[in-house]
Order: structure tokens, then C-alpha cells, then sequence
């Protein structure tokens, strides 16, 4: 299984090549940097066609963006005919603390990190744990690439983070762990992608009994991409998103719990996706919007059960939630036709959710946020739940959704641990 868990992308003007894509947005009122994408192969040197998504990636041998502490570069000697080409065909290593630099406007970045940890020359894939900084975010803390893949059976990881940069250098280092014997740090692609500031648009709320308690935000504030799902559709590629910010996709069946997997569909082909004038196209793909999982059509079987996803996460931290919903079947076109609550981690984020009161109208998509605080630490299951509202009588007693993403928060800009 290859890792699909979301990341963002970032590239540099004088990386441009004629098939480097500049954001779709960035003529957009919420555009916050005029930079073009980086696509950084590293351990290796010229330019490289990623056939997947049509991009050109830049070998860093020889690149102004590296620093001149040492490093090593490898080619990998046996690769996976499941692990894409580009950037997994060599790595740059560390032994001593290391810094990229690249020349950024100042905005918000999605910055995503490519790891494929296998046997480098003399160094085992075990040995690796290091720590990755931008300042002042740290961004992974004594991080193992190999145990992560061990554990969620991935052959390859991409590690993606939303960044706001305040001065006109992302410096981004590694820093070998100075806890165990013989470690390291390797890297295999960067990627920086400018991105519109896509937490500030609407308020998020806080799980804390539907009240709809606004989250303080703060644009300084750091966010790791944990889980981005197309419910009740495909897996869509990076080439597949909008905005010209390549974000993965994935398929959500896997997170379902048990086998009350509800019923899965597309739009009725009568019926068009439409955005309201206050959403952005870059929020999400209209592919999102035109498939959706819903409950069922038995109204008692589904007033006896949860429509539920586990998704397992850090403790100890908080979390924005951000649901796409878009009614896209007759005959639900009116309100009160389906309603139904949200709930996450046994808090309810919010009751009598009508898609239609909210959207406007069938075919128009509306996306919500929320907040949850975690305590512990190490790893815990979090539990995403619908399920219908009896309390306004509707129609339908069913519960609807067409994606879901999840991000981890930087409250200050202090350690986001993996």
C-alpha cells in the first residue's frame, strides 16, 4: 500500500520550467504570495518529469537552496515498482544538522515532505530519527520514517504541514537525533506550494456541545494535514485537485467502522455542481462534491445506528474537522428533508444540520469547521459520527457526507509531533 495522507506543495521562480503549474489562485483576492511552486528532487541532479502529475521536479545537487554543511547523496538500489519515480529515486542524507533555504514571499505555504526509508549505502533504515524545523515551527520531533511506514503498512510517506511565512526565507532544517546510536536524517523531495489562507474564510466551531462556541483563530497558527477523504468516491491523485494546490485525495472506506458502511452515490446527472459566489473552487475539487456516502434508505435501521469514522491521531492536541457536504440527489431539495447531528470524539460539534438550509439549494456545496481538543498523549482513535435528527421530524432520517479533512493545530508555534 502507498501512503496517500495528505500534504501541500510549494515551488520557487527559478526552478519555473515551461510545465510547472502557477496557482490558480493566485489572481484570487485571497492570494497571500506571489512565489510559483518548488519541486526539489533530492540526491539528485538536472530535471525530471513527474508523469503522474505532469510537473517538472529539480535535482538539489548543485542547487542554491542548499546549505554548505555536509551531506551525502544516494541512489536507492531496489525500488518498489509501487513507489512512484519521482521523487523516490534517491535521497539526500545527514549526519549533522542541515538547511535548505528558499527565497519565499512572504503568505501562507503548503510545504510536503517525501520519505522512502530503505537502506542507504551504510545506513539502515532503522537507524533513522530526526527532527525537521522551520523556524520558529518545529515540525517533526525525533521522527522515524521507517517505524511510521511500519505501522500504517505504507511503502512511502509524504508528510504535509500549512505554513504561514512572515519573512522572505523558509530555512528548513534537519537535525539527526542525538538520542540514539548511529542516527540520521534523509530527505527525497520537497515540495512548496503558495496557498491562500484556507482556515480564515468561514469560523470554525468548537465541539463542545453544538453551542457554536467560535475558535479563535490566529494566521500564525501551523496546521498538519492528517486525513483529506473524498467520502463516498475514488481516491483522487494530486493532478485531480483544484486550485492548482495538488492535494491527495483519499478513499474513506477504510475508516469506516464495522461494516455499517451506509450507502455510497454519485450526483444525479441533471444535477450540476455550483459553488456559491463566497466559496472558492480551491476549497475543494468538484469530484468531492459529486459523490457522498449517506446512511441508507431504512429510516429504522438508520435511527439505530452511527455513521462512523475512526481515524487514529495524535493525543494531546487540537483539531480542525472540515466537512464538505452537497446534497446531489432528487428528492432532497428542500429543508427539512434531511437533518441530522455531528459528533466528534462523543462531543457534539453541532445539531440539526440541514445540507440545503445551509447551501442554498441541491448541487451547491458548503463546507463547515470544527474544533476538538484531545488530552493524553501517544495515539488515540478519534471518532467522527452522523446521525439522524428526530427533534425536527424530517423527511428523510439519514445523514450525509462528501468529504472530510483533518489537521492538526499549532495552538503557538511550538513542536507539531509525529
Amino acid at each position: 500500500m502507498t501512503s496517500s495522507t495528505s500534504l501541500l506543495i510549494f515551488s520557487f521562480l527559478s526552478l519555473m520550467s515551461p510545465h510547472l503549474i502557477v496557482p490558480a489562485f493566485a489572481a484570487d483576492s485571497n492570494s497571500t504570495s506571489n512565489s510559483t511552486p518548488i519541486l526539489l528532487s533530492c540526491g539528485t541532479s538536472g530535471s525530471i518529469q513527474d508523469t503522474g502529475s505532469n510537473r517538472t521536479w529539480v535535482g538539489d545537487i548543485g542547487s542554491k537552496y542548499i546549505s554548505h554543511e555536509t551531506s551525502e547523496t544516494s541512489i536507492i538500489p531496489y525500488q518498489n515498482p509501487e513507489v512512484p519515480k519521482v521523487p523516490f529515486s534517491a535521497a539526500r542524507i545527514f549526519t549533522s544538522n542541515y538547511t535548505y533555504s528558499f527565497p519565499l514571499s512572504p503568505g501562507r505555504y503548503f510545504l510536503r515532505l517525501y520519505f522512502y526509508p530503505t537502506n542507504y549505502s551504510n545506513y539502515l533504515a532503522s537507524d533513522s530519527y530526526f527532527t525537521v524545523t522551520v523556524h520558529p515551527y518545529t515540525l517533526l520531533s525525533n521522527f522515524s520514517a521507517f517505524l511510521t511506514v511500519e505501522a500504517l503498512n505504507y511503502d512511502y510517506l509524504i508528510q504535509e504541514f500549512s505554513i504561514n511565512i512572515t519573512s522572505t526565507t523558509l530555512n528548513l532544517t534537519f537535525a539527526p537525533s542525538t538520542k540514539y546510536l548511529n542516527s540520521y536524517a534523509f530527505i527525497n523531495g520537497i515540495e512548496i506550494v503558495p496557498s491562500p489562507d484556507l482556515f480564515s474564510l468561514s469560523p470554525a466551531y468548537l465541539a463542545s456541545g453544538g453551542d457554536l462556541t467560535v475558535f479563535p483563530y490566529d494566521s500564525g497558527m501551523a496546521f498538519q494535514t492528517m486525513y483529506r477523504l473524498n467520502v463516498g468516491g475514488q481516491s483522487l491523485a494530486p493532478s485531480g485537485d483544484s486550485g492548482g494546490l495538488y492535494r491527495s485525495w483519499d478513499d474513506d472506506s477504510t475508516y469506516i467502522f464495522g461494516a455499517a458502511f451506509g450507502v455510497t452515490f454519485q450526483n444525479d446527472s441533471n444535477v450540476t455542481i455550483e459553488y456559491p459566489k463566497t466559496m472558492p473552487q480551491y476549497i475543494a475539487p468538484i469530484l468531492v462534491y459529486e459523490t457522498a456516502r449517506s446512511m441508507g434508505p431504512d429510516p429504522q435501521i438508520d435511527l439505530n445506528y452511527n455513521l462512523t469514522w475512526i481515524l487514529t491521531v495524535d493525543a494531546g492536541f487540537y483539531y480542525l474537522l472540515r466537512f464538505h457536504f452537497c446534497e446531489i440527489q432528487y428528492p432532497i431539495t428542500m429543508s427539512n428533508q434531511r437533518v441530522f447531528n455531528i459528533y466528534i470524539n462523543n462531543q457534539t460539534a453541532q445539531t440539526q444540520f440541514d445540507v440545503i438550509s445551509q447551501s442554498g439549494g441541491i448541487g451547491r456545496p458548503v463546507y463547515e469547521d470544527y474544533v476538538v481538543n484531545t488530552a493524553g498523549s501517544g495515539k488515540m482513535d478519534m471518532w467522527v459520527e452522523l446521525h439522524p435528527d428526530t427533534a425536527t421530524k424530517p423527511e428523510y432520517y439519514d445523514a450525509i457526507l462528501n468529504g472530510l479533512e483533518v489537521f492538526k493545530m499549532s495552538m503557538v508555534k511550538t513542536i507539531l509531533q509525529v
